[in-house]
């Protein structure tokens, strides 16, 4: 028997009338980055330790951990995005996956953030709310390149 928590997942899919390689780019390029999701030190580079950097707000320090797991370009980005600071320990620990699939007139853009627990019940509220809006922030800053 399975004693594990359940797990939920958001997925948010948006079809951009862009190519790949904008998206790509947008996705992977730090100050593009920093105009469409967060203030960052990303770095397109397969097990870099970055972070996201926003103004703190009730229950949530501003600061999010992440490590880049998985890099194919211009298809898939994975990273955590995890807790930070004293949160860390007790907080949240998901991971983001991006998959871009070509399709006529532009390319499918996929963003999961799987591994909310019980207990991530506000964040995954909130990230839920949000990620619609993030997804519609990429396309412009893809298309303004």
């Amino acid at each position: 028997m399975n004693d594990l928590p359940a797990q939920r997942s958001l997925i948010v899919e948006r079809t951009m009338p862009h190519p790949p390689e904008k998206i790509w780019r947008a996705l992977t390029t730090g100050p593009l980055i920093e105009t469409w999701l967060m203030a960052n030190d990303f770095q397109p580079v397969v097990g870099h330790r970055f972070n996201f950097r926003a103004t703190p707000v009730m229950g949530w320090n501003g600061v999010t951990d992440c490590e880049v797991l998985a890099l194919e370009p211009p298809t898939r980005l994975v990273y955590s995005w995890n807790a930070s600071g004293e949160q860390a320990r007790d907080g949240l620990k998901t991971v983001v996956t991006w998959t871009l699939t070509p399709v006529e007139g532009g390319v499918l853009v996929r963003m999961e953030q799987s591994g909310f627990r019980p207990q991530d019940e506000p964040g995954y509220r909130g990230m839920g709310g949000g990620w619609p809006g993030i997804l519609g922030r990429l396309e412009q800053v893809a298309g303004n390149q």
